[in-house]
């Protein structure tokens, strides 16, 4: 077997945080058997490190449960609650990638995610948006920004948020299902 050459345009090696002002770590999932709500979460940190090789890169991410945001205040607190997050014992979630692979044309990032204390593996479908320069950093052409998306899916039972409600007539107020949507620009570090 004979290793592949990964080209990426305007690809660039480095160490690279997440700018949360710019990236959305969101989620989708079905509400009363009819219909999707979706979230997402307001405070989250990470680092990209990609490598000579870009198979070769790392990503590792914290997400603050208590920033849910399903633009209703009372879901968010139940959200925070004891019957799904447990933020109280469990403030964040976080995610390690373990290796990037190409899946025909497409990549997927490998990685594990612990919730609630748990660690399952997850993979994620990556897609890389580009590379450029960076308008905000003090030197223009030796900065750089990054843009990626990553969707995958996780079973919440899983990781042991398994709170649901009975709807008379039969169905669950929540499906187990969730789907994630990660939208990530990057700064590179000087």
């Amino acid at each position: 077997m004979t290793a592949e050459l990964v080209e990426i345009p305007g690809y660039v090696a480095g160490n690279w945080v997440i700018d949360p002002v710019h990236s959305s770590v969101g989620f989708v999932i079905r509400h009363l058997m009819v219909s999707k709500v979706r979230g997402h979460f307001t405070s989250f940190e990470g680092q990209i490190v990609t490598g000579a090789d870009p198979l070769d890169s790392t990503v590792t991410a914290t997400i603050d449960l208590t920033s849910i945001d399903t633009s209703n205040a009372q879901r968010d607190d139940h959200i925070r609650s004891a019957d799904f997050f447990e933020v109280e014992k469990y403030a964040t979630m976080t995610y390690q990638s373990s290796g990037i692979r190409r899946d025909g044309d497409d990549f997927v990032l490998d990685g594990e995610l612990t919730l609630k204390g748990v660690t399952l593996p997850v993979p994620l479908k990556l897609e890389v948006n580009g590379f450029g320069p960076d308008p905000f950093a003090p030197d223009p052409m030796a900065g750089g920004r990054a843009g990626f998306t990553a969707t995958g899916e996780i079973n919440r039972i899983d990781f042991g948020v398994s709170y649901n409600g009975p709807i008379p007539g039969g169905g669950v107020t929540l499906g187990e299902k969730v789907q994630l949507v990660l939208e990530i620009e990057a700064a590179l570090v000087p």
